[in-house]
């Protein structure tokens, strides 16, 4: 089992859950931070001492207050380390639950696992962190199908922007006027209103608004 574990999290209620956790698994090093500098910077010293950790379990989102940080969210953070220690093992520890942000956590940040903050989470924090300990990637069932629908859709780049404009309050009849600025094709606006209804009818809804809706749900827009 891992045996130098870093906490990134800016809650203390939920630090503490977690340090339980790993108590529970008796890990013998576990160190805990609430800023996402702070942890890149324990990360930089942990690898100077030849000393580094196994494993990061960050927060998602942090909230801002007084103290002004570079590192945003856990996403810069992800990305800092990856580049520090390629081989750090990294577990997201989030209420997010939209499938296209957590997609692209695995797919563009290279995680080992996901786990939402919900009932049973130490349980499911458990099961990812032995799954990353024999280099296999964790993601609850539940959020699994999640994903799969999202991908079995295979959203396009075109479907997104038609989306993306709609979500901005772009009435249909004036989307390809914005796409011939940017030179996207197809521009006409019945390519645009055929598109638009394909997607309504493949993913079961009815109006655009719904469609706006359901592709925020999902997290592409």
């Amino acid at each position: 089992m891992f045996k130098k574990i870093l906490i990134a999290e800016d809650h203390e209620s939920i630090s503490i859950s977690i340090q339980k956790t790993l108590e529970e698994l008796s890990i013998p090093n576990v160190d805990y931070v609430y800023y996402c500098d702070d942890a890149l910077a324990k990360i930089q010293k942990a690898i100077r001492g030849e000393a580094p950790y196994d494993l990061l379990i960050t927060d998602l989102y942090y909230e801002e207050d007084h103290r002004d940080q570079k590192l945003k969210d856990g996403r810069d953070l992800i990305q800092k380390v990856k580049e520090l220690q390629p081989s750090l093992k990294v577990i997201v520890f989030s209420a997010e639950h939209k499938s296209g942000i957590i997609d692209s956590l695995f797919n563009e940040f290279k995680i080992n696992g996901y786990v939402r903050k919900a009932r049973n989470d130490s349980k499911e924090l458990k099961k990812s962190i032995a799954s990353a300990f024999i280099n296999e990637n964790y993601l609850s069932f539940d959020l699994k199908q999640d994903v799969k629908k999202l991908n079995s859709y295979e959203f396009t780049n075109y479907d997104i922007t038609i989306v993306s404009l709609l979500s901005k309050g772009i009435l249909q009849k004036n989307i390809p006027l914005h796409l011939q600025e940017k030179d996207i094709k197809p521009n006409s606006l019945s390519s645009v209103e055929k598109k638009l209804n394909s997607l309504k009818e493949d993913l079961g809804v009815t109006s655009n608004e719904q469609l706006v809706a359901f592709c925020k749900d999902l997290g592409i827009i």
